[in-house]
């Protein structure tokens, strides 16, 4: 019990590290919390994490060997290049009031299910994930000797990870939320609509 628990804070350890290299996913938890508040958030988080969870497991199972094939990586990157433009483009565009993207006749109290599965839409936009956590489950694999159960733990502590930093991305970005001025907080949004925008074109320009 506790090997597997020191697996587990091992894998939070990691995971933790990896965090720290922000990315649109981050971007866009912050965005939404200091735009709509903490809880509706918190729902893309639940979105994200479901889809880092399958693709944690993905990649333990061995599935990331499919999409290393260059035409499959090839349409993966397209894909997530259109997904990170349109919701950078949305992002500007809502900031001067003109919508983007169709509302599809969704009120307000349905916001945290959009958010969700926007998140979970963002989320799914980055599939090479899986090759490059495989990556790291093979690195530990040889360099610690795990077996495959100790593998299924660590993996579960970089699943906790992601759970733990997002929540303080949502909390902070909620917190701006009460001490920024609406001005700043468009500002701020304005630049992360930019940032997603860079990120789609920073992901075409990249080599398959």
């Amino acid at each position: 019990m506790l090997k597997r628990c020191r697996m587990v804070f091992k894998g939070l350890k990691f995971g933790l590290l990896l965090q720290f290299a922000i990315g649109p996913v981050c971007i866009f938890i912050f965005q939404t919390a200091s735009s709509k508040g903490f809880y509706i958030a918190e729902t893309a988080v639940a979105g994200v994490v479901i889809i880092d969870g399958l693709y944690i497991l993905a990649a333990i199972l061995g599935i990331s060997s499919l999409i290393e094939r260059k035409k499959i990586k090839i349409a993966l990157k397209i894909f997530s290049t259109v997904i990170l433009f349109i919701f950078g483009l949305s992002i500007v565009f809502s900031q001067f009031n003109v919508s983007f993207l169709p509302n599809l006749g969704l009120e307000n109290h349905l916001n945290s299910s959009v958010v969700f599965f926007q998140a979970i839409l963002l989320t799914v936009s980055n599939p090479l994930t899986i090759i490059f956590l495989a990556g790291v489950f093979s690195t530990k694999v040889i360099e610690e000797n795990m077996k495959r159960k100790a593998i299924y733990f660590f993996g579960l502590g970089i699943f906790l990870s992601s759970v733990l930093f997002l929540t303080l991305i949502a909390l902070g970005g909620s917190l701006t939320k009460h001490f920024l001025s609406n001005s700043i907080i468009q500002m701020l949004n304005l630049i992360v609509g930019l940032l997603l925008i860079y990120f789609a074109f920073q992901m075409i320009f990249k080599k398959v």
